[in-house]
């Protein structure tokens, strides 16, 4: 396999597993080189269950990229076979004052989203496994709801094998080497030539990259699933769910098949060096944190019964969004990274936009935000 490639994506997850499915369905030589063998269980993408949301609490500059992703889980869906996505619906519960619920608002009312805003009474009529306090409100989009994140790896990766990419899994990369028409990347199994680079490496997008100095930190981070009535907490008949308060924001799913009702924090976690994570879910006193008592206080149908819990990694930039640029040095190395912590709903989206940038050297999209240079001109 050593040799010259036209496009070497390096990490082949989320984001570089979508990208090599676009570029090989245009004909482009790709080839996609991971530590590990996508999906797996080492970086963020595990898990089963990813929200979508179309109403966007981070800012309404994400929303059109978001409808795009879901118009794109659709297609991918029609095209495999496979089921991708699941129309829960998400709830947003929080208080009536709460800023992210009121950017969620705003922005579904900027482009004409259905949302409905709901009394603290109407959320408990609706789902009576659900208490909360008088003064909160729910923020329910009824065409939202969970991606099955594993298959839809699985899915991205039939495509760009049956379209002739090449991959390199479990071969971790050591050092990038540019030059004026390409790039070398050097692997413990060898070099690899290629003309473009695209860099999806998550956590480890920092080191690979230690040149810029991007300001990148690695979360090691916990979810868990609780034993729960199905008949209130199932799926068809709970939502995915995100619960806003001032100290935490959480969020979860429906019980999938029994799975239990999941549930995590947005905002807790531990900064790790991603090589050296401690993967084991209960060996620290905190993995559990305050999930417990946040299903208990909102949730009194689930028993507090841990059925599982898993560690996964996250990687934050300071303000937490996203970076989407080219090297500032290096034109032909396109850096896609930090999707800080809620950045797997618009994998496809991505995707097609690292071909559109790799190719052609733009994209539809605003991606100023994005850009890299908000914090190399810190420096």
């Amino acid at each position: 396999m050593t040799g010259t490639h036209e496009v070497i994506i390096l990490g082949a997850g989320s984001m570089g597993m979508a990208a090599g499915a676009f570029l090989a369905k245009q004909g482009v030589k790709v080839l996609l080189i991971d530590a590990f063998d996508p999906p797996h269980a080492n970086g963020s993408h595990h898990g089963d269950t990813r929200m979508i949301r179309h109403a966007y609490g981070e800012g309404s500059k994400y929303v059109p990229l978001v409808l795009r992703a879901q118009e794109l889980w659709g297609e991918l869906e029609r095209e495999t076979g496979k089921r991708l996505f699941e129309k829960t619906g998400v709830l947003g519960l929080g208080a009536s004052d709460s800023q992210f619920l009121e950017e969620e608002i705003r922005s579904a009312r900027e482009f004409s989203l259905p949302l409905e805003v709901l009394q603290a009474d109407e959320i408990e009529k609706r789902w009576p496994g659900i208490r909360v306090p008088e003064s909160f409100i729910g923020a329910f989009e009824p065409a939202s709801g969970l991606l099955y994140s594993e298959e839809c790896i699985r899915a991205y990766r039939e495509q760009a094998v049956t379209h002739g990419a090449k991959l390199l899994m479990n071969t971790r990369a050591q050092a990038i080497e540019y030059h004026a028409d390409g790039v070398t990347v050097r692997t413990e199994r060898g070099d690899y030539h290629a003309d473009k680079l695209i860099v999806t490496a998550g956590a480890w997008t920092g080191s690979l990259l230690a040149e810029l100095s991007i300001p990148l930190q690695p979360i090691r981070k916990t979810v868990v699933w609780y034993e729960a009535d199905e008949s209130l907490y199932g799926a068809g008949r709970f939502p995915s769910y995100f619960i806003d308060l001032p100290e935490e924001r959480f969020y979860g799913f429906p019980s999938m098949q029994g799975s239990g009702l999941k549930i995590g924090s947005h905002d807790a976690g531990t900064p790790v060096d991603p090589d050296r994570v401690n993967r084991t879910f209960g060996d620290l006193e905190s993995d559990e944190g305050s999930l417990a008592a946040v299903s208990q206080r909102f949730f009194p149908g689930v028993t507090g019964q841990l059925k599982n819990g898993q560690v996964c990694m996250i990687t934050w930039t300071p303000d937490h969004d996203f970076i989407i640029d080219h090297h500032p040095v290096h034109k032909h190395v396109l850096i896609i990274s930090a999707c800080s912590a809620h950045g797997f709903k618009f994998a496809s989206a991505i995707g097609e936009m690292a071909m559109h940038l790799t190719l052609a050297g733009k994209t539809d999209f605003d991606i100023a935000p994005f850009s890299l240079g908000r914090f190399l001109q810190k420096k």
